[in-house]
């Protein structure tokens, strides 16, 4: 929830004076996005840029707190009416741009809409697949009983926009053309050009307050020297996804502010576990191999053996990332402190390669984005190189965003570089998603693209996400943990740390999702 709650009374009251102190032209900011948005569909694809730009205009029924903890959004309050049933109450006097009242059917058809989304990479769908009925109480209540004990249910709705129920059969292109960009959050729609920018105005009657800026524009600038470029001109008001090479230079510049904090994102390299043969695996020479090296975990360990995560961190970083062993870094639920990060062992990398029948390595493609990540080219052509010394000659092909993505989805490459929020603040959503069995029906392993699997592993993970109980629930998710990295589902490599900057006279709340809202900055003295 942005807007009022955010803030305490005495700071808000400062901040009202600030912003009304400026000159009308900064009641307008300009923000700065690292990544392409692919769809104005809330429900569509579950991705950062997409989610940044639905979050502006509709609202969610639980909302995060800038360190990923649930707070009440658009539902006042839920609770656990049984092991199968959730009860969710909207809160008073929330209404949509068109002056209509979000009612529970506004909530249960959105919630009925996201469920149906299949055709994505990573549609909302799979934080839905336990959802069997929903049940409309009265105009401000719901229940949604689901088809097996969901424990975390409510924070899987932390980023599902609630749309109006006369939108329920719209499609993709009704949102992207803007005819059912309809919200009740803090900006109204305006326009969308397609890979430059959204233009965004305030709501005119919020209920979390009215804004802190009359009109927001965001804009799509995947390139990070031209972000910065624009920042530095005043063409932006803020940036995200600050190049870790331009911290040190932008953290002594008096006319900009920076602001970081760790991040939910595990970067972690997929590898095909689970065909006899991959299409991007052949011998040093290039040809075809009669089974796939990757199916073994001492091949997989080999890969994590060969990997320099400090190195990684220091030098395609600059500092700006924490060498990751697991699956959600130090602080959240579900964090094993006994799994460190792997150590760089080449020599023990070749070992293990000899001892699985590789002794003279083979060769695989590694794929990547090439423009969704900060420094993610160059990362991946770091890693391949340190890969190629202990024997898998390793080429790198980048892909923008959108084919990477589709690609990956097909299950097309052999190995590949990404990175996936635990959005959820905790570790069961994005270990459900990147190491269990893969499961159409159920949404398992919605991310598993190397098809690991383990009976084991997927037990653990079930149950936790049957458990109430957040000790126990912890407890199972440590002990799936444990097996997986054993196993080398796939090879965790950092945790981002995510980090902004804005011109002189604002600051930014930073967030561990890594997501970019205009509520988030404020204007502040310039003493500051």
């Amino acid at each position: 929830m942005r807007g009022v709650v955010r803030w305490m009374a005495g700071g808000m009251l400062l901040a009202l004076a600030l912003l009304a102190s400026l000159p009308v032209a900064a009641a307008r900011l300009t923000i700065g996005l690292g990544g392409d948005v692919t769809t104005l569909d809330p429900h569509h694809h579950i991705l950062g840029p997409n989610n940044t730009v639905a979050m502006h205009v509709f609202d969610a029924l639980v909302d995060t707190d800038d360190h990923q903890r649930p707070r009440p959004g658009l539902a006042e309050s839920w609770r656990a009416l049984d092991p199968l049933t959730w009860e969710f109450r909207l809160r008073p006097g929330a209404a949509f741009h068109d002056g209509r009242p979000v009612t529970a059917e506004d909530a249960v058809a959105s919630l009925r809409r996201a469920g149906r989304v299949t055709d994505s990479p990573l549609p909302f769908s799979v934080n839905l697949t336990t959802v069997a009925e929903l049940t409309v109480v009265d105009e401000r209540t719901f229940r949604v009983r689901t088809t097996r004990p969901d424990s975390v249910l409510p924070n899987k709705l932390r980023a599902l926009a609630v749309i109006p129920a006369r939108f329920e059969a719209a499609t993709r292109a009704d949102f992207d053309a803007g005819t059912a960009m309809v919200g009740s959050g803090p900006f109204r729609f305006v326009h969308w050009t397609r890979g430059d920018r959204i233009e965004l105005e305030a709501g005119a009657a919020y209920w979390g307050g009215r804004p802190n800026w009359d009109a927001v524009e965001i804009r799509i600038v995947p390139k990070s020297a031209q972000r910065i470029a624009a920042l530095l001109t005043g063409t932006l008001d803020v940036i995200e996804q600050v190049p870790p090479s331009d911290v040190s230079r932008l953290g002594v510049d008096s006319h900009v502010h920076l602001f970081s904090r760790p991040s939910l994102r595990l970067f972690y390299l997929m590898l095909d576990s689970g065909r006899d043969r991959s299409p991007f695996v052949t011998d040093r020479a290039g040809r075809p191999l009669d089974r796939n090296p990757l199916r073994d975990p001492r091949v997989r360990r080999a890969v994590s053996k060969a990997i320099n995560r400090v190195n990684l961190v220091i030098a395609g970083m600059e500092g700006q990332a924490i060498p990751a062993g697991q699956f959600v870094p130090e602080g959240l639920s579900g964090h094993h402190p006994g799994l460190r990060p792997e150590p760089y062992d080449p020599r023990g990398a070749e070992q293990l390669l000899a001892e699985a029948g590789w002794p003279n390595g083979f060769a695989l493609t590694l794929h990547a984005p090439n423009n969704r990540y900060v420094n993610d080219t160059a990362l991946a052509k770091s890693m391949a190189l340190m890969l190629s010394q202990v024997g898998i000659v390793t080429r790198v092909e980048a892909l923008p965003a959108a084919d990477f993505f589709a690609r990956a989805s097909r299950m097309e490459f052999s190995a590949f570089f990404a990175g996936l929020n635990a959005d959820t603040g905790e570790a069961s959503n994005i270990m459900h998603w990147l190491v269990t069995t893969r499961d159409s029906v159920t949404g398992a392993g919605v991310s598993n693209r190397g098809q690991y699997s383990n009976p084991q592993v997927d037990a653990l993970i079930d149950k936790a996400l049957r458990t109430v109980d957040e000790g126990a629930r912890e407890g199972l998710l440590r002990e799936a943990a444990a097996i997986a990295v054993g196993d080398v589902a796939v090879v965790p490599l950092f945790h981002s740390i995510n980090v902004w900057a804005t011109r002189r006279g604002l600051r930014i709340t930073p967030r561990m999702d890594g997501y970019t809202f205009a509520d988030d900055v404020l204007p502040v003295p310039e003493t500051e």
